[in-house]
């Protein structure tokens, strides 16, 4: 993976539950690593030939191995939130591809 395509910085966030002192449960997003990753969004051509379903705003990030990224987990990018979908391997722990969905 070609250090020049990951220019863009991303945030992996992972959600967590807390009690708070009146004993309500309360759900934050905790950052849990900061990266850089290569955007990729997908053109409808290339939705069409998957020959399957494909959600608007969908975006596909590239990052370096990274060990522990789940699809309960978020992206973070240009202050938007984006759910993670699909986590495709790269070589033999060399990159991740994550497909991701625009959270509204």
């Amino acid at each position: 993976m070609r250090a020049g395509k990951l220019d863009r910085i991303i945030t992996i966030e992972r959600k967590t539950e807390t009690v708070s002192d009146s004993g309500s449960v309360v759900a934050a997003w905790t950052e849990i690593a900061t990266t850089h990753a290569e955007i990729m969004r997908r053109s409808f051509d290339e939705m069409a030939m998957g020959f399957g379903e494909v959600e608007a705003g969908t975006t596909v990030f590239r990052v370096r191995w990274r060990e522990g990224i789940t699809t309960a987990d978020r992206i973070m990018f240009d202050g938007i939130a984006h759910d993670i979908k699909e986590i495709g391997e790269i070589g033999r722990r060399r990159a991740l591809e994550i497909r991701a969905v625009a959270v509204s």
